[in-house]
């Protein structure tokens, strides 16, 4: 039987709201398995008892909560390349949401027009675990994507593949997306070599990276990235994006985590109002085409 993913939790009011049209850049929504398809490959399952109406009413309250008003909806790997509960979270969210989809290597252009049709700005990759679509097909897709405003997002370890895709990434045609801070290994420090090649790209506009998933690499209040994090954004603000991502699914030995905690550290390290702004709001709302 696969494991079961918990049900959301809800955030703590946050020290510090985020600015009037903020973007949270990194979400999911699910459903319940009669309303849409799951992939028989997943590796877990959707909280048990929540429909896709209770997923995004969750989220609202998180928003509300947080001070966003924009969303960019990923597609989630339990859905395999289906992309219809993405296209009906975002429809259903109207204007203020975008998406990121999920498509095979060799996607047929048709199938790109119909995620671009539906908002959805980009498509998704797993280079750590794998998936449907691989970094070649993806790089292969980058000529549609770029006819259609799209680009590639993806999940990596920054010590372990930044430094082999680095030149792929500076040659892709389309913007390139990092999840969670790239996923680096925190206990090597922000000199080791793969995260100090992030930082290169990140400086250089070639690569765009979430500042999100800090759950994911320590235990909150997530201080053993702040130096991570502060790197990044001393590099290029412009090329970073904050993304709560809720509804924390997949979390193996993670801690589920509370989403004002996660905006309060954002803030706590991000001092600069200019960059506050640029990260929340300015550099999503250029990229996703709000």
């Amino acid at each position: 039987m696969l494991p079961v993913s918990a049900p959301p939790r809800k955030a703590s009011s946050p020290k510090q709201k985020a600015p009037q049209g903020a973007v949270d850049s990194h979400v999911h929504i699910l459903a319940a398995p009669d309303e849409f398809p799951l992939w028989d490959k997943r590796v877990e399952d959707p909280a048990e008892g929540l429909r896709m109406d209770d997923f995004l009413n969750h989220h609202k309250i998180q928003c509300d909560t947080l001070g966003f008003s924009r969303t960019v909806v990923v597609h989630s790997i339990l859905y395999g390349a289906d992309n219809t509960v993405t296209s009906e979270a975002i429809s259903r969210l109207g204007d203020q949401a975008r998406g990121i989809g999920l498509v095979e290597d060799g996607a047929p252009e048709v199938a790109l027009d119909t995620l671009a049709a539906s908002n959805i700005k980009g498509i998704r990759l797993n280079y750590v675990h794998g998936g449907v679509l691989t970094w070649d097909g993806a790089t292969a897709l980058a000529p549609a994507l770029n006819d259609r405003d799209m680009h590639i997002q993806m999940l990596v370890h920054s010590h372990l593949h930044i430094e082999e895709l680095a030149a792929d990434i500076r040659a892709c045609p389309v913007p390139v997306v990092l999840d969670h801070l790239a996923w680096p290994d925190l206990s090597l420090g922000v000199e080791e070599p793969g995260f100090q090649t992030l930082i290169s790209l990140v400086a250089e506009g070639h690569a765009y990276v979430k500042l999100s998933g800090l759950y994911r690499v320590s235990n909150a209040p997530y201080t053993p990235a702040d130096e991570f994090v502060a790197a990044l954004v001393g590099a290029n603000p412009d090329r970073c994006l904050w993304g709560s991502d809720f509804p924390y699914i997949m979390l193996a030995d993670a801690q589920m985590p509370d989403a004002g905690l996660l905006l309060d550290r954002f803030h706590e390290v991000v001092t600069g109002q200019d960059d506050r702004q640029t990260i929340l709001l300015d550099a999503p709302v250029a990229l996703y085409g709000f």
